[in-house]
């Protein structure tokens, strides 16, 4: 009998550890796979900020293969397809995800960007109209405000800036754009203020330094704004200024900063000296 109990016990022990040995299995097999889960969102962050563009593209495209109902994959392909300039790549990818159950909002916002980026404004101004009203973000409004830019109707456009830049802690590019439309609809005045503001959120953006300097010049303001700027930035915004007034039928000031631009150049001015013998010639013919 009593080796009937220890064999018996025996057995017992070896199903127990048995079990003890699949359920340790399972838990490793289940932290490992959560390890993985870590390490591929990881992995997706870097590729969506610091990789390759087209690497992003490559990766994501794989991973979506692999894995062709995952929205977040859709969401990195998309956005590694608007980084490699492949809008209209992007917004088929873009509409999959905005379509796909666990789609949102911001899926179809993201949608009428890439949609935008393509020219396909129409479609944009389509998508843009799905969202409801209770989804409210800075890209939602940044896109709305160009829309009705496009549409020239410029108290709904102001209307959208206004919303989209205090929506966000980095407003300089709305703004910049906010004020490129007040530049476009003969406001330059306004455009100069909104420019001037969106250099205090960012003053080395090259591009609203210049949209200062021709909004200042179609006032006939033919100074330098008091910005930070390199020497070579002083001079390419001196050449924009003079192109400026020489276009209004301000051609001495014109020469003038074109001679200013070329002495302030740290390097040869190619472009300003070509400029002025032009004006020469013209002058001398």
């Amino acid at each position: 009998m009593r080796h009937t109990g220890l064999v018996a016990l025996c057995l017992g022990s070896t199903v127990f550890l048995s079990a003890c040995q699949k359920n340790s299995d399972a838990q490793v097999e289940r932290a490992l796979k959560d390890i993985n889960v870590i390490d591929e969102s990881n992995l997706n962050d870097v590729m969506l900020t610091v990789g390759d563009p087209n690497e992003a593209v490559a990766y994501f495209t794989k991973a979506l293969q692999q894995n062709p109902e995952r929205v977040d994959l859709m969401r990195g392909l998309a956005k590694s397809l608007v980084r490699a300039q492949k809008p209209t790549e992007a917004a088929a990818v873009w509409r999959q995800a905005a379509d796909h159950p666990e789609g949102t909002s911001e899926d179809r916002v993201m949608l009428a960007d890439a949609l935008i980026r393509s020219n396909q404004w129409d479609e944009a101004r389509a998508q843009l109209n799905q969202i409801p009203p209770t989804h409210e973000s800075f890209d939602r409004y940044r896109l709305e405000a160009m829309v009705a830019d496009a549409d020239k109707n410029w108290k709904k456009a102001d209307s959208f800036y206004e919303i989209a830049a205090g929506l966000t802690t980095k407003p300089a590019g709305v703004l910049n754009n906010w004020g490129f439309s007040k530049l476009t609809r003969g406001d330059s005045a306004g455009a100069e203020k909104l420019f001037s503001e969106a250099l205090t959120y960012d003053p080395n953006l090259f591009t609203t330094k210049n949209n200062l300097v021709l909004a200042r010049a179609a006032q006939r303001k033919y100074d330098l704004p008091v910005v930070r700027m390199t020497q070579t930035e002083r001079a390419e915004l001196l050449y924009s200024m003079a192109l400026a007034a020489i276009k209004q039928g301000d051609v001495s000031v014109g020469k003038s900063l074109l001679q200013q631009a070329i002495d302030t150049h740290p390097q040869h001015f190619e472009a300003a000296v070509r400029s002025l013998e032009a004006l020469d010639a013209n002058v001398q013919t």
